[in-house]
């Protein structure tokens, strides 16, 4: 057999998001793009703001010796500073820059993390739905995903967590604004799952981490902010990217900070560097380094989401779907009529859109729209939602 056991499980098992993404191309290719709305993936279409151009153009024209050569597997020293300057504006903890690791995205800061915190068969916890790609990140690192439901508001059930923390519990992520319902965790939940990490600490022998995935922390409408998890819980890390709130996810750049005050915290800084480069990462792109230390602080116009964002809620609720409006990020989960996910997806598709079902994030019976495309693809999509909320929403 030339493919080992977990790579073919994974391979059956693989990304529903992905699989939706790749059934839009097929269909794209065959009935023209024009013809096809995909809201299927998480993908950007805000342009970059306009200081990145300028940034970019300026690194790229500077002359600078070994431009393109490596640098400390942590990332370039006052890179680090820069991205430290704005964690302490966000967290509320004051950090330097030997408590941050520039990353390959999100994805390889949280991977890093994972593997300098697990051992062979220890835990880690995190809310449905979620974004199920945690579930291989974890066994990556020989640990395992248990899932706990949320609320009925999306909101954190700190009452189940607490009932599945365990001796091998190493770690919680959480995702705030969360993919795929936009929901953002408030500060009392938040303070309430760090008292209940303290509490716990006697009972299962170890500090559990808090790991917060936050590439959405600046796509936030209303008002709404992001409460900064550092200053609740001293033993949290963060791993995020800038491929959502600078609109660059195909440059794989982002960073893991550590709460300076956590347990063993230094160490756990060295461990995350070590497995940037065991793990095959090496560095962050140094081009990409360079340009994001000019950019702390910036996102793009979150008003043109929002526009968005309130153009298909309002069209929705009109045709009966049943939704929270999302206060971040650029999804909206709504349930699925009929309550079979796979059914309503299926019927969608039929109507040449395409929207991820609800167990792709460990929750049937409902469906994500990533609504982060041109505003002539949601108002085309209308009619097919109408029709098929017509033939399965009895």
């Amino acid at each position: 057999m030339a493919l080992s056991r977990r790579v073919r499980e994974s391979i059956e098992n693989a990304s529903w998001i992905r699989r939706m993404f790749e059934a839009g191309a097929a269909l794209r290719a065959q009935h023209g793009p024009q013809s096809v709305c995909d809201f299927s993936l998480g993908n950007p279409d805000v342009e970059p703001p306009a200081e990145f151009q300028e940034a970019l153009a300026q690194i790229v024209a500077t002359p600078m010796v070994r431009k393109h050569g490596y640098m400390p597997n942590a990332g370039y020293p006052e890179v680090r500073a820069c991205v430290a300057e704005q964690v302490s504006r966000e967290q509320g903890v004051r950090l330097t820059g030997d408590s941050v690791v520039m990353s390959c995205g999100a994805s390889g800061a949280m991977n890093s993390v994972l593997k300098t915190l697990l051992d062979p068969g220890d835990e880690v916890i995190v809310s449905l739905p979620c974004f199920m790609e945690y579930v291989s990140y974890v066994d990556n690192h020989g640990g395992k995903l248990i899932t706990v439901p949320s609320r009925a508001d999306f909101d954190l059930d700190v009452e189940a967590i607490a009932a599945r923390l365990t001796p091998r519990t190493a770690a919680i992520i959480i995702n705030s604004p969360n993919n795929p319902t936009g929901r953002i965790y408030p500060e009392e939940t938040l303070r309430k799952l760090a008292a209940t990490l303290r509490e716990a600490r006697p009972r299962i022998g170890r500090t559990v981490y808090i790991i917060a995935d936050e590439p959405y922390r600046k796509l936030t409408y209303d008002g709404a902010s992001v409460p900064g998890i550092m200053a609740l819980y001293p033993h949290s890390i963060v791993a995020t990217s800038y491929s959502k709130d600078l609109s660059l996810p195909g440059e794989r750049i982002g960073y893991a900070a550590i709460c300076p005050e956590a347990e063993e915290a230094k160490l756990l800084l060295d461990g995350v560097v070590l497995c940037t480069r065991i793990l095959g990462y090496v560095n962050a792109p140094a081009l990409m380094q360079r340009v994001v230390a000019r950019l702390q602080g910036l996102s793009v116009d979150t008003e043109i989401y929002r526009r968005k964002r309130d153009l298909f809620c309002g069209a929705l609720a009109a045709m009966g779907y049943q939704f929270t409006v999302p206060r971040g990020a650029f999804y909206i989960f709504p349930r699925a009529p009929g309550g079979d996910d796979l059914a309503f997806v299926k019927a969608l598709q039929e109507e040449l859109t395409l929207v991820v079902p609800g167990r792709g994030f460990g929750l049937p019976g409902w469906f994500r729209i990533a609504y982060c495309v041109d505003t002539p693809v949601i108002e085309r999509s209308f009619p097919a939602f109408r029709k098929v909320m017509a033939k399965l929403g009895r």
